[in-house]
This record gives C-alpha cells, sequence and structure tokens, in this order.
C-alpha cells in the first residue's frame, strides 16, 4: 500500500469540490458539440428556406466556437411533417426548427396532429411576412376588382397555388371567396418555391404567396405582377403595391416565421439558443441581407412571441366554426 502523504489528504475533501464545481461548467461550455439541424417544413428555395438558411449563417456566429447549424428541408402535409419532426426530436438542443403560421397552428385545428404549438420551446419570432397575390405579366389581369369580375363571369376557372390546405394563402383566398360572391380552384403545392414554378408556367393563374417571396422571385426574373397585399398597410418593401383592405377587400393575413425546438430543453442550452437568435435578430450586418431578401423583420422573444400564438390559435378556431378549411 502507498503511502499518502498528511497535506494531501487534507486538501482531498477541498479537491473533491473543486472538481465538481468545473465539471458542469466544462459540459456547459461544450455545447454545441455537434452541428445543430435546422428543420425547415417547405421545399427549398422558398421565403422560409431562404431566411432561414440566413439565420443558421449567424446563429453560427453568435453561438460561437466550432458551432455549425444545418438546414434540413421537411416538405409536406403543409408543414406537418417538418413540425412534427422538431416535436418529436430529443429535446437536447440538436434540432430547431421554423415554426410557420397559421400552418402550425391550423393543423390541429383541422385534423389530429402529433404537434401543438404548446409542444416546443418557443425560441423567437424573426419573420412576419403579409399574404399577397401575384399573376404573370402575360395575364390581362391588372388589379383584384378584375381578378373579382373574372372569376364571377368564370366561376372556378381562377386557379391559385399556395403552400398547402390551412396555410396563410389558402385561408386569404377563402376570405375573398367570401368577400367578393366568388368560386376559385384550389391548387396546393408543398413550398413557395412550387408555386412560383406553377405561375411562371402558366400552370395557374393566381401565386397566392407572401410579398417578401413574390418580391424576391420578381427580382430574380420571374414575371410577376402583384395585385394586392394583405397588410393593414402598405409594406415599406413594396409601397406601390395596394393592400386588399384599399381594394375593397377587407382580409389580413400575414405568416410570422419564427424558431422552436422541442420541449424541455436543458435551461441553460435553451437560455444559449435564445440569446443567439435574438443577437442573430439584432445584427445589422443580417438586417441588411434580411431586408436584400424582402423579408420583414420582426423579432419577438419567447414570452411576446408564445402571446401571438395563443391569440391567433383563438382567431383561427373561431374561423374555423364559420369558414372550414379543409378541401371540398
Amino acid at each position: 500500500m502507498k503511502f499518502i502523504p498528511n497535506f494531501l489528504l487534507r486538501l482531498l475533501p477541498t479537491l473533491t469540490l473543486c472538481a465538481a464545481a468545473v465539471i458542469p461548467t466544462i459540459s456547459q461550455a461544450a455545447y454545441p458539440e455537434q452541428p445543430i439541424k435546422m428543420v425547415v417544413a417547405y421545399a427549398p428555395g422558398g421565403g422560409t428556406d431562404i431566411i432561414a438558411r440566413l439565420v443558421a449563417q449567424y446563429m453560427q456566429k453568435h453561438l460561437g466556437g466550432s458551432a455549425s447549424v444545418v438546414v434540413i428541408n421537411r416538405p409536406g402535409a403543409g408543414g406537418g411533417i417538418g413540425f412534427t419532426e422538431v416535436s418529436n426530436a430529443q429535446p437536447d438542443g440538436y434540432t430547431i426548427g421554423f415554426l410557420n403560421t397559421p400552418n402550425v397552428l391550423t393543423i390541429p385545428i383541422e385534423r389530429k396532429s402529433n404537434f401543438h404549438w404548446q409542444n416546443f420551446d418557443l425560441l423567437g419570432n424573426v419573420v412576419d411576412d403579409p399574404g399577397n397575390f401575384s399573376v404573370h405579366t402575360d395575364t390581362p389581369i391588372k388589379s383584384l376588382a378584375e381578378l373579382v369580375s373574372y372569376a364571377k363571369a368564370n366561376p372556378g376557372k381562377v386557379t391559385y397555388g399556395t403552400t398547402g390546405v390551412g396555410s396563410d394563402d389558402h385561408l386569404a383566398a377563402l376570405m375573398l371567396e367570401r368577400a367578393a360572391g366568388v368560386q376559385l380552384t384550389h391548387i396546393p403545392f408543398k413550398g413557395a418555391s412550387e408555386v412560383r414554378i406553377a405561375v411562371a408556367s402558366k400552370q395557374i393563374m393566381v401565386a397566392a404567396m407572401n410579398i417578401g417571396e413574390a418580391l424576391q422571385y420578381q427580382k430574380a426574373g420571374t414575371p410577376l405582377r402583384h395585385l394586392g397585399q394583405m397588410s393593414q398597410k402598405r409594406s415599406t418593401l413594396a409601397p406601390e403595391v395596394p393592400t386588399f383592405k384599399e381594394q375593397g377587400f377587407d382580409v389580413i393575413m400575414a405568416s410570422l416565421r419564427g424558431v422552436g425546438a422541442p420541449k424541455n430543453l436543458p435551461p441553460a442550452i435553451r437560455e444559449q439558443l435564445v440569446t443567439a437568435l435574438q443577437k442573430v435578430a439584432m445584427d445589422p450586418e443580417f438586417q441588411a441581407k434580411a431586408t436584400g431578401y424582402f423579408a420583414p423583420l420582426r423579432y419577438l422573444p419567447p414570452t411576446a412571441y408564445a402571446a401571438e400564438l395563443r391569440d391567433s390559435e383563438a382567431s383561427f378556431k373561431q374561423l374555423w366554426q364559420v369558414m372550414p378549411w379543409t378541401e371540398k
């Protein structure tokens, strides 16, 4: 048996306490030790995908160290596939995802689903993008009034594309149908990029997409004419595009795009992610690039984001009672 000097024996309790104090600090500082997966519930090339890739780049910067955030697209079911994947993932901080309204709210209202907005640890909202109707520039229709007039004369012949049943675009079109007394034909797609292709190739007459997305595609060369945006007042990104309300149709609709994670993240990791996203939203370089992508920014911290989702869910539940949005 080896001899241990008395002075070492006296130091052992102190050394043990120091080791215990250091271990959690080391563990906490190590996050993230592997790439963080950021799930986008829509196809590549859409408004959510574009802003997600930008957010991922700046989250890496603000998480620091060797952090890596990788965007994974999981399109389908109006966003339900991607939302479910995030909700069901391990709450270890290595899976986060974009949450889109109204889809993350409307899907559980209309059908049984494996997620609910309260199943997520909310990290913050980033974008608030008003709805919009666009047509191909070859189309003679130049206003909502002309679109409504054509739809009345040709019931069901106006085809419009959206990102799915229960999306903001779909609900807005249903509201216009009620307000104008017309019948339109819904063609759902897996993402705004597919809607863009369909209107550019004249497979559909109307692209129902957010104004930010429409402006992105127009800048990239897609021949689009914007008929109206669904905000209370004209967006500063498109001051020349009149609102639906200005044109006599009281339709207000937008899509929040925020970030969430599976419920019950470790508190320290949740705080790191919340802080990183807040720093992204406040980063002047990020803001400039987002504006270049026509992304209308509206940062909401987790508590304010939750309040917005709670209020919106109540409104959509009321809407469901008078205007269920499932396909006929």
